[in-house]
This record gives C-alpha cells, structure tokens and sequence, in this order.
C-alpha cells in the first residue's frame, strides 16, 4: 500500500505551486473548481504566499456569492481595500457581469448605439466582461488572483472573449454590406422626414466601435492563452464528481488554449495514529480510490498538490498564513504535522 512519502518519491511533477510562486511572469492566476470544494480558501492562500515575493498582489472574487470577506474576516468591496496584516496584498469582490459603460458606445446618439449593438446574441455578457477585464487591466498590481465562480460559471466567462472576438469578425465581415444599407436607410429616413431618427450615428461610427473592441479582446485573448502571463489552478476534492468536473475543466481549458498544470486536491483524511473509527476509514479508503485515479490521469504533466481536511476551519489571516505554507511544502502533511498547523484560538 503507498504512503504519502512514496508518492512524494515517485510523482514526476513536484507537488507543491513553488514554481507559480518563484514565476515573476505570471499576471492572472485563475483559481477554479466544483462548488463547495475550497476554492476561496486555496486562492486565498496563494494569494498570502505571493504576497511575499511580489510588489503587489490582488486577489478577485468573481464569484456572485462572494467568501473573500468570510475567509479573511474582513469585508471588502468592489474597490481594492489592502487586507489587514498586510502591505501589499489587496481584496476585491465584485459583479462578474457589470452593465456595459455606456461611454464606450458615445458616438452620438447613444441609445441607438446601444439597441444596434444589443442585437448581436450574447454580446451584453460579453462586453460586460470586457469592461470588468478593461477595469482589471487599469489597476497597477504584479499579479492578479481571480477566486472564480464554479465550474460551469467560470468556462462561460473565460470563453466570453473568444465568443465575442467571432461574433465582431462575422458582423465586420459585412461591414461593407451593413454600411450600405444604414445609408440607403438614412436616405429613406430622410425622405420621410425622419432625419433625426438616428440621431447623428453613422456605420462608420458603429464599425470603429466594433474594432476597438475586437482589438482590445484580441489582446485580451493573447494574455489568457500565454502560459508564461496566465495559468489556471483546478481546485476538487476526492470524490467521484469532482473528478468528473476537474476532467470536464481541464478539457475545456486546453480547448480554450488556457495552460493548467496544477491540481489542488483539497479536503484529504488523514487518520490519527490509533485511530478506530470505521466511519473514516471507509471515507480514507474511499478517498484513496480516487487519489490514484488523479494520479493516474495527472501525475505526469501536472503538479498535484494534497491539503488535508483539518479540525477547524481556515478563517482569519492567522490561519490563511499558516494554511498557505502547505501549498509549497508538501512534507508538512507527510510529516504529520499539519494536526498543529492553524494558530490555536
């Protein structure tokens, strides 16, 4: 039966983030997973650890039922507010899907602009997210945490940019098109009277607006598919559907072209020496099941980190602290001593 120091030995990939935290390179870090696995509390930790080696750090709640505040006990906004005991690592939780700024659209008449563009299927989500990426892009940290939504919610955002970026491209393949009609409709509206019905908008305001956009989603899309800016960290747990989910989400990342090479399997027992329960040793020898299917399928190519199901919860910035180092130092749960790790109350 392998230990835990046996894997250690064996594993190809170190299992530990060390090496996300020694990349100075790394400007968006994704942190994702299943509901209910412990994300906020792993992005958080990597956030603390960065922390220690970057100018600034901001971790990002884009989850709509956001846990920042609960995790580190204290509350945050939607502005950066620097979390207590620190002096370079921010917080921030915020709407995902923001209303669109409209003074992106000010090319005259502005609702016109925006009923035109509303047209297009999907794009209110999309552009949302483009401003919530322009407002992101604006701030002045050394790298960014995003503490994501689940699954399901997290693959919709990520791809908004490239389902925008082939919608602009098949509306400005008829530009050419869509500008002669707009005019042949001026001339009409003209005609009628109704001259002032468009109030000023021309094609040409609406297709430049179209490219801005695309150019800024281009760039966008750049950053999230270079593995030396952006990488994505899986977050799941031992069991059945969260292996199905962490398949399901690393596939669609390297559809997407994002890089994934880290895996944090969080919530493991360990059992006390002399331990007797019949109870957690089904769990254990449940959850070893699993274990080796990750490893299986993983091992190979990415960097699987074990953090186990402890007493108490990991709430505070004490506890973050402590919790975070077995991100980077695995030996601390081969070693056994993760049982003292959180400071005591």
């Amino acid at each position: 039966q392998s230990t835990w120091g046996e894997y250690l030995r064996l594993a190809n990939m170190e299992p530990s983030l060390q090496h996300i935290i020694a990349q100075q390179s790394f400007r968006w870090i994704f942190v994702g997973g299943k509901g209910g696995v412990g994300k906020t509390t792993c992005s958080a930790s990597l956030a603390v650890q960065l922390s220690q080696s970057r100018e600034s750090v901001l971790i990002l709640s884009t989850d709509p039922a956001h846990n920042l505040s609960d995790a580190f006990s204290q509350k945050f906004t939607s502005q950066p507010t620097l979390v207590n005991g620190f002096t370079n690592l921010f917080a921030m939780e915020i709407d995902p899907v923001p209303e669109i700024d409209e003074t992106m659209l000010d090319t005259g008449n502005r609702t016109t602009m925006l009923e035109m563009m509303s047209a297009i299927p999907g794009i209110d989500e999309a552009m949302s997210f483009v401003e919530l990426m322009k407002q992101v892009q604006s701030m002045r940290f050394s790298v960014i945490v995003f503490d994501t939504a689940p699954t399901g919610h997290t693959l919709r955002l990520l791809s908004l940019p490239n389902t925008l970026d082939k919608t602009l491209a098949k509306v400005m393949s008829f530009s050419d098109r869509f500008s002669s009609l707009f005019q042949q409709a001026q001339q009409v509206g003209a005609m009628m009277g109704m001259s002032n019905e468009l109030g000023g908008v021309n094609s040409d305001d609406v297709i430049a607006k179209l490219t801005s956009t695309k150019r800024l989603i281009e760039q966008i899309l750049v950053q999230f598919r270079d593995p030396e800016i952006c990488t994505f960290v899986c977050v799941c747990i031992p069991e059945f559907l969260s292996l199905y989910e962490t398949e399901r989400l690393v596939q669609e990342l390297t559809k997407q072209d994002i890089d994934t090479h880290n895996i944090i399997i969080n919530q493991v027992l360990v059992p006390e020496p002399g331990c007797e329960s019949r109870l957690l040793k089904a769990r254990i020898h449940m959850q070893k099941k699993y274990l080796d299917q990750f490893d299986l399928l993983y091992g190979e190519d990415f960097h699987i980190i074990r953090l186990p199901l402890l007493e108490k919860e990991v709430r505070g910035v004490n506890a973050l602290k402590s919790f975070s180092k077995m991100l980077i130092d695995p030996t601390i749960l081969e070693q056994g001593q993760h049982w003292d790790i959180l400071p005591r109350e």
